[in-house]
């Protein structure tokens, strides 16, 4: 379908963050793994969150929907497979990469798979890092991706893994690790990137009982002179269980992005609520860019003030901890006056696509002038009408319809932001953004 623009009424007024996606995959994940039932609020149902509640249900978790809350009655660490074949997960990596370790807690063998998408997405680093913790877990297809074949037993011990690589590996091991035979010592290598999604997976890890311990030294051998390359995070989890709890889903810094940038780029005032001051999103650093490009931010415990007169400029910026700011950030920068510099996020060419080189294909579609480099960007401001295609990646979908303020623009595959911010279009209503969607 057609993501479009229907009408653009007076920018601005309040609206409530969607709940966020990263914490709600692991707020169901560590609720399925707990002894005893757990309350969920303020829980993000979209694609990506239903895949992490379809495979733990499938794990044996018992997961019921009721009007204010999700109720998980957890499985105490103990999980068996009762499906008859592989486990889909349609889309969602976070999903695959979080419980790829957490399957090797079941009984019996699981096979986690899912659409043509996912099955792009490389593997190998987790598995490998897994291995030495006596878990067994290869590619069915012998190319690191996914169908991933998971097979019983999981001892712990010691092991290490790239950091450069996704945070999200890192979080998968450090989930599993307590409910281990033994528990886990993880060595993260440098060079560490999007360190706060791990914050974020340590800080819920305490919220539902476990105890972990962070330490860091400095590897002597093969150190050049720049100590920070030589640092290496060192991760502790000793054998304990998983405590039940009621547990609220704070809002998503990911998807207000796009509600935030929409003020910056055509000017007004808002309150977006449900953004808290103390959270360790990484991604609450788009609120320290659209300040650098000019707008005017006001941070409250739980909401974020904004203002605009719509006249941005250019930054240079380095998204390594906030990788899925890239798009948003982009798109801020070809509105934007001058030359934006994107820096630090090769990461983002394993994501839901390579976004480095869509967002530089879909922007010269729109005569853009950039120039692609491996770890990012440079975006001279400037943009006219046209169609883009969203490769199917939610983001860039959303992203480029800020581009609709000021130009007309269409944008092919546009409904795939049901994956993490399924009320898209009603939100950017409030704010007096009328987008709909329309048959090709």
């Amino acid at each position: 379908m057609i993501l479009k623009v229907k009408n653009i009424s007076q920018i601005g007024g309040i609206v409530k963050a969607p709940p966020s996606k990263s914490y709600s995959h692991r707020a169901v994940i560590l609720a399925s793994l707990a002894e005893g039932t757990s309350r969920l609020y303020d829980m993000l149902y979209s694609e990506d969150t239903l895949a992490s509640i379809r495979v733990c249900e499938a794990l044996g978790a018992k997961i019921k929907k009721t009007g204010e809350y999700l109720e998980v009655v957890g499985t105490g660490g103990k999980l068996h497979n009762s499906s008859d074949g592989p486990i889909d997960l349609a889309n969602s990596g976070t999903t695959l990469r979080l419980m790829t370790s957490a399957a090797a807690l079941s009984d019996n063998e699981v096979i986690l798979t899912g659409d043509d998408s996912l099955k792009t997405r490389p593997m190998g680093l987790l598995m490998d890092a897994l291995m030495p913790l006596g878990v067994e877990a290869r590619s069915l297809n012998d190319n690191e991706k996914a169908p991933i074949l998971i097979k019983p037993g999981y001892s712990g011990g010691e092991t290490n893994i790239m950091g450069n690589v996704s945070s999200q590996f890192i979080s998968s091991i450090l989930i599993s690790s307590p409910l281990s035979d033994h528990g886990v010592t993880l060595y993260v290598l440098p060079e560490f990137k999007s360190r706060p999604y791990v914050d974020m997976t340590l800080d819920i890890m305490r919220k539902f009982g476990v105890d972990t311990q962070k330490a860091h030294y400095l590897k002597h051998d093969d150190c050049d002179k720049d100590e920070q390359n030589c640092r290496i995070d060192e991760f502790k989890v000793i054998k304990q269980n998983y405590e039940a709890c009621d547990y609220t889903v704070e809002g998503d810094y990911s998807s207000a992005s796009y509600l935030l940038a929409l003020i910056a780029i055509n000017g007004g005032k808002a309150r977006i609520k449900n953004l808290f001051r103390n959270s360790k999103q990484g991604d609450k650093f788009i609120l320290d860019i659209l300040e650098q490009m000019g707008a005017s931010i006001v941070r409250r415990e739980d909401y974020v003030d904004i203002e605009s007169d719509g006249h941005l400029k250019a930054i240079d910026v380095n998204l390594s901890n906030a990788p899925d700011l890239l798009i948003t950030v982009a798109v801020l920068g070809a509105m934007a006056e001058g030359t934006t510099n994107i820096t630090g996020v090769a990461h983002a060419r394993v994501k839901e696509t390579d976004r480095i080189d869509t967002t530089c294909r879909e922007l010269e579609k729109l005569g853009c002038k950039l120039t692609e480099r491996q770890d990012g960007m440079s975006i001279t401001g400037g943009v006219n009408s046209g169609v883009v295609d969203s490769h199917a990646d939610h983001r860039l979908a959303m992203a480029f319809s800020l581009i609709g303020l000021k130009h007309d623009i269409k944008i092919t595959n546009g409904e795939v932001f049901d994956v993490s911010f399924p009320n898209f279009i009603e939100a950017m209503e409030e704010l007096g953004f009328e987008l709909e969607l329309e048959n090709e």
